[in-house]
């Protein structure tokens, strides 16, 4: 294999990579916990995009399930961002 076929062969990939960034940049996952009490999405980046909180679950006297659940729901969501990007890589 010569110099420019390696050349090209390496823009290629390059250009690959640069397509599954930017997919994983706008491909969404969701991550829930309680239910569905509490919901996460993140890209495939594993960047924080939003956050749903039902109501029910807001109880000022135990804020301790709250943050449970919002950490579960999290580390469910980025669960799922790194098996798509393990999946598109």
């Amino acid at each position: 294999m010569n110099p420019r076929q390696l050349q090209q062969m390496a823009q290629q990939m390059q250009r690959q990579m640069q397509k599954i960034q930017e997919e994983l940049a706008t491909t969404m996952v969701e991550g829930s916990a309680g239910g569905g009490a509490i919901t996460v999405q993140m890209n495939g980046h594993r960047e924080l995009q939003a956050i749903t909180i039902s109501p029910e679950v807001v109880d000022p006297d135990d804020v301790e399930m709250l943050q449970d659940l919002l950490l579960a729901a999290y580390s469910d969501a980025a669960k799922k961002a790194q098996e798509l990007a393990e999946q598109r890589m």
